[in-house]
């Protein structure tokens, strides 16, 4: 069987632009969201120990950007169902690529799915109304161990692309990230 999976490094160490190959014919088509086998050679461990839905309902709303804190850290594979989001990755990682952040649009007919590797923090800002967005998660969630970083963090300087809308009590929150905050070890 031939892959249906091509991934696109990013510039963000670990984080992969995963590019779907659809089966396409006179009815429709038919597409792998998640295949352990195939994203293991990117880093994924194989396991999915939980799956998760969103629907956003209003353009420019933000929801995240969510971590676990290490042991609970986890891989994430993230696919946009319906609409189109601007999707937002932190690294949080000692090394490299400490506090960078990757943008990029994920959209429902474009094929592609975001492989998020452990110690780096994921949101998003939707761009359409009525954003479904799927996630697979190689860890469940731990209630102590979720965190997040603020959306306006002056620290991350994320170049939305447009005016933070709604957001969660939670999300906002968020405390901007401490000066002496130096990363979790990778």
């Amino acid at each position: 069987m031939s892959a249906r999976f091509h991934a696109e490094a990013t510039s963000i160490p670990g984080l992969w632009l995963l590019h779907r190959q659809p089966l396409v014919d006179e009815r429709g088509c038919f597409e792998r969201l998640f295949c352990a086998d195939e994203l293991r050679q990117w880093g994924h461990p194989g396991a999915v120990a939980q799956a998760n839905h969103s629907l956003t309902r209003r353009k420019g709303t933000i929801r995240g950007i969510h971590f676990q804190h290490p042991p609970h850290a986890e891989v994430k594979v993230v696919s946009c169902l319906r609409g189109r989001v601007f999707d937002v990755i932190v690294d949080l990682r000692r090394g490299p690529g400490f506090l960078k952040w990757y943008g990029g649009e994920l959209c429902a007919h474009d094929h592609q799915s975001l492989l998020i590797p452990p110690g780096c923090a994921h949101g998003f800002q939707a761009l359409d109304n009525d954003c479904e967005m799927l996630y697979f998660h190689s860890c469940p969630f731990v209630p102590d161990a979720e965190d997040g970083v603020r959306a306006d963090d002056p620290r991350l300087a994320i170049a939305w692309p447009l005016p933070i809308g709604e957001r969660s009590i939670r999300d906002a929150s968020h405390p901007l990230l401490a000066a002496n905050f130096a990363g979790f070890a990778p």
